[in-house]
């Protein structure tokens, strides 16, 4: 394993120490899951949404993290407001652009927040991603279409990377993350998580934590979803035959209990 490998389960280990505010705009359909899991692993949430505190908010905090999965009009003002301050403030930001390519409001939406803020990390999967590199894609819901299956994960991950100046990462059966010159592959997952609500969501609240304890926006993208693929495999040995409920529930468990030496001999990562 390369330099970078190594780096991860400290990447993933500082958070604890260290416990980042990580201020969360983001849907209501996940918002507890997402609270939950970056109490798991020891940062600190806060989910503020109205324009009147948003970017207040956003000057206290160590990452801040915009997610459209349940957009509305309302929200897409505190989150250029809070991009700015962060942008101001230089902490990272991360972007889960949830749906990308289905509906109008949803493309302009992702589009203005990729235009008017400096993006650290977006996160999403291959139609999402493969929509905003300008890719062909069908977007199903906000849900990879399996039409996309044939795009290219990479060339997504690279193209959107290079096209918004930032690090992406495209997650899925195997999970390509680049920041337009250097890419890596991710092997760890569950085919599980895929049957829960959430995790994708939940994965980008994990790199907002990673990403306000790490300098290199890449390993951050990296430590945040190895650690979901991670805590997906320890959940389905753990409770996955008792139903999604139970794996639901499981995975929190797993990343409460996740420490650097099991992340390492657990990580399964291609540096090539």
């Amino acid at each position: 394993m390369g330099q970078l490998g190594k780096n991860l389960p400290k990447i993933f280990a500082s958070i604890r120490t260290k416990s980042p505010l990580v201020h969360n705009i983001t849907n209501y359909v996940t918002v507890n899951d997402c609270a939950n899991v970056l109490l798991a692993v020891g940062a600190s949430p806060i989910m503020a949404d109205d324009i009147g505190e948003a970017a207040e908010i956003t000057s206290l905090s160590s990452a801040l993290v915009l997610n459209i999965g349940t957009l509305n009009r309302r929200t897409v003002e505190s989150m250029l407001a809070s991009g700015k301050r962060a942008n101001e403030t230089g902490i990272p930001v991360v972007l889960d652009p949830v749906g990308a390519g289905a509906s109008a409001l949803r493309n302009q939406t992702a589009l203005e927040i990729l235009k008017r803020i400096q993006i650290t990390v977006l996160r999403g999967n291959l139609s999402e991603l493969s929509f905003l590199a300008g890719m062909s894609a069908s977007t199903k819901g906000v849900d990879a279409s399996e039409s996309d299956a044939g795009n290219d994960a990479v060339f997504a991950a690279v193209s959107a990377a290079k096209r918004y100046r930032c690090t992406a990462a495209v997650t899925g059966a195997v999970d390509v993350i680049s920041d337009g010159e250097r890419t890596v592959k991710l092997y760890n997952g569950h085919p599980m998580l895929s049957r829960v609500t959430g995790t994708g969501c939940m994965t980008s609240a994990l790199a907002g934590a990673c990403a306000a304890v790490a300098n290199d926006p890449l390993a951050a993208a990296a430590a945040a979803v190895a650690s979901m693929g991670i805590a997906g495999e320890l959940a389905y040995e753990s409770a996955g035959k008792a139903g999604t409920g139970s794996f639901h529930l499981a995975v929190i468990d797993a990343l409460s209990r996740l420490d650097a030496a099991l992340f390492e001999k657990r990580l399964k990562l291609d540096e090539a």
